[in-house]
């Protein structure tokens, strides 16, 4: 088929996004349509087995019939659509198609002109014109040979049909994963991570002396920058540094700067990834960058070290990276080298973000890097760093927004920063950072915060104990407590580090059959219904001699197991007895008695019961732990109080059955109730 013609072949998902319906929709259309006087239209052309339809007769087929949500579907239909195999001398991979329909719609932001009514020529010529350095277009252009006429005319038609030359750049990039565009494809951020990322640019920009510039060195990086220019709009206009990298990657990035008029210039980056840029700026970085999407560890933080060197006090970073480079425990060489970052100051805010915002790994979490002064008249041993750790919490408007005046507030001195009133963040000063071998982010909080709690704690305390024993008849004997000596507490740990270090052991749970339950005797069943709701499920119960038979690979629990569960959310209750089976998907948490670690099984319950309810990586839960002095009285303690909680409840439940018994005795008529004032003893002479 000619593409001088402008030809266009849609699968028939395509025709189910042009017709806004579901896909099978499509394929009943055709099945029931293939007897009438107006079928489906035939199958124009097959690719890779895959059924390709004229777009033309698709469109008209659904004015004619009326089918689908979309009015505007003649118009939209090159937006959903691909260009005809291509006749020999065409290009014939998906990609150099691409790279020329992405140049040609650069050239008409450029030219103003209409591409379909210019002759080859004169398309080179102004392709010379606009890009005389051969630095994002021209190249594109004149690989494309005969071809050129066929996709100008296309282009021409996808920008009327996406109503501008931007919009339709835009349209063709939405569809990266189905075009094969790797690069592209494995890089890119969610809507919400890129506007988080962009808008902290723009408020940090908004903190500097004069208009800055927004600078970003990595190869191809270009999402977080049009994200900049759409959260500016109209309010003014911003200017651009893009990294002078060769490759398809940087060159698209130019293009597409270029395709939404962005202000923008080239910055010399050296072979080594070294670069100069002079006075107030603020730096966006994404890594990977589509340029190098394979980047490892170690190349993520010498690309931030070049941001870091060439620093000086007037300019600001925002960097969005994987969590596992950012803020998660590393060791050897990269360990030392994001040390060395830390120890410049610069590193203002750290940030682990909740997994899902990389489109092509919904399962890796990401994590925010802000940068900016170093103030060096502070000695490095009081130097301070934001951190927030916010793995479980979705990026809502409210949560972007409060995040964002964290960040900018960790800008400012000590004084200042101290007076802001942080929601998701705490400051923790950089040497416990850097003396940190676990998550950079679950560092504990600074004693002096620790030690006002304990004081306000203690009184709370004193308190209730007041309270609960001048009403019982015999209080509980608890110990006194008081605010803790000055002194570091021992660190929280992850559930992960706990089990690398044998402190905790983790037991599957055993998958029963429903038929070998009972609810009358045997051995006691903890699952998921008894670890939501503790004291009120229905007790079940398996023979021993049952689960033993089919189930010999099955474990009992020990007293003082942790059982635990993490969906619908997590929960967790202590089993004191043990000899209980636990069914999947609840599973054991067993400390170590010989070495706790400072681990308290009904501690490590509660932590996990005051879990965000979304948190479902059990392996990366913080465990408080206890010193060693403490913990027994704590435990002792605790047995104390859950022996008064079962009263209070057992004396609960014996006042609802008494409420119950007499509302149903007096409204069924078997009992009255006689006012105890009439039946006292008559006084003297009223006989």
């Amino acid at each position: 088929m000619d593409t001088a013609t402008g030809s266009l072949h849609m699968s028939l998902s395509d025709v189910a996004s042009l017709a806004q319906v579901q896909r099978p929709v499509v394929s009943m259309w055709r099945r029931r349509s293939s007897g009438g006087p107006l079928p489906f239209p035939a199958a124009a052309a097959t690719a890779n087995g895959i059924e390709l339809f004229d777009a033309d007769e698709v469109t008209a087929w659904l004015q004619a019939t009326g089918r689908g949500n979309n009015a505007e579907a003649t118009n939209d239909a090159a937006v959903f659509a691909r260009l005809a195999t291509p006749a020999a001398g065409a290009p014939r991979d998906s990609r150099q198609t691409f790279d020329g329909l992405t140049s040609l719609l650069a050239l008409k932001v450029i030219t103003g002109h209409i591409l379909s009514r210019t002759s080859t020529a004169e398309l080179l010529d102004s392709a010379d014109e606009a890009d005389p350095d051969d630095v994002f277009l021209y190249s594109e252009l004149e690989a494309l040979g005969t071809a050129l006429p066929g996709l100008a005319n296309f282009a021409d038609r996808l920008a009327d049909s996406a109503f501008s030359a931007p919009a339709a750049f835009e349209k063709l990039l939405a569809h990266r994963f189905k075009a094969g565009l790797r690069e592209q494809s494995d890089t890119a951020l969610t809507d919400a991570a890129l506007k988080l990322v962009s808008t902290t640019a723009l408020e940090l920009a908004a903190t500097l002396d004069r208009k800055p510039l927004f600078v970003d060195s990595t190869p191809g990086g270009s999402d977080v920058m049009l994200s900049i220019v759409q959260q500016s709009g109209e309010s003014g206009t911003v200017t651009f540094l893009a990294a002078d990298h060769d490759g398809g990657a940087s060159r698209f990035a130019r293009r597409r700067l270029a395709v939404h008029g962005a202000d923008s210039a080239p910055v010399k980056v050296d072979a080594k990834g070294a670069f100069t840029v002079s006075g107030p700026a603020v730096h966006v970085a994404q890594y990977p960058a589509p340029g190098d999407p394979a980047l490892d560890t170690t190349g993520i933080l010498l690309g931030i070290e070049n941001i870091v060197l060439q620093m000086d006090d007037s300019q600001r970073a925002v960097v969005i990276a994987p969590a596992r480079v950012l803020c998660d425990p590393l060791q050897g060489e990269a360990g030392n080298l994001r040390a060395g970052l830390l120890r410049s100051g610069r590193v203002r805010a750290i940030v682990r973000l909740q997994p899902g915002l990389l489109r092509a790994k919904p399962r890796e979490p990401q994590a925010l890097w802000v940068l900016g002064p170093s103030f060096a008249e502070v000695p490095i041993a009081d130097r301070w760093t934001m951190v927030a750790d916010l793995s479980t919490t979705p990026l809502t408007l409210d949560v972007s927004q409060d995040l964002i005046s964290d960040a900018v507030a960790s800008m400012g001195s000590r004084a200042t920063t101290r007076a802001h009133s942080f929601r998701f963040a705490r400051l923790v000063q950089t040497r416990i950072l850097l003396a940190s071998h676990g998550s950079l982010v679950g560092v504990p909080p600074a004693r002096s915060t620790t030690a006002a709690r304990g004081i306000e704690t203690a009184l709370r305390i004193e308190e209730l104990v007041r309270v609960l024993s001048a009403g019982a008849a015999e209080p509980p004997a608890l110990p006194a407590v008081q605010p803790a000596a000055a002194g570091d507490p021992l660190p929280s740990a992850t559930v992960q580090e706990l089990m690398n270090t044998g402190n905790l052991r983790y037991v599957k749970g055993v998958r029963l059959e429903e038929a070998d339950l009972n609810g009358r005797a045997g051995s006691r069943i903890l699952g998921r219904e008894e670890l939501l709701d503790p004291h009120n499920a229905q007790p079940r119960f398996i023979t021993l001699l049952d689960f033993a038979a089919k189930y010999p690979a099955g474990r009992l629990t020990e007293p003082g197991d942790v059982v635990f569960c993490t969906s619908p959310r997590p929960a967790a209750v202590v089993d004191a007895e043990g000899g209980a089976v636990v069914v999947f998907p609840a599973r054991i948490l067993r400390v170590d008695r010989g070495d706790p670690g400072g681990l308290a099984p009904d501690v490590v319950a509660r932590d996990i019961n005051s879990l965000n309810p979304a948190d479902k990586t059990w392996r990366n839960w913080r465990l408080r732990r206890t010193a060693e002095a403490q913990r027994q009285p704590l435990i002792n303690t605790l047995e104390t109080l859950q022996h008064e909680q079962a009263q209070a409840r057992e004396r609960l439940k014996q006042l609802e059955e008494l409420a119950t018994l007499i509302t149903d005795g007096v409204a069924g008529g078997s009992l009255t109730l006689t006012d105890p004032i009439t039946h006292a003893v008559p006084e003297e002479g009223t006989a």
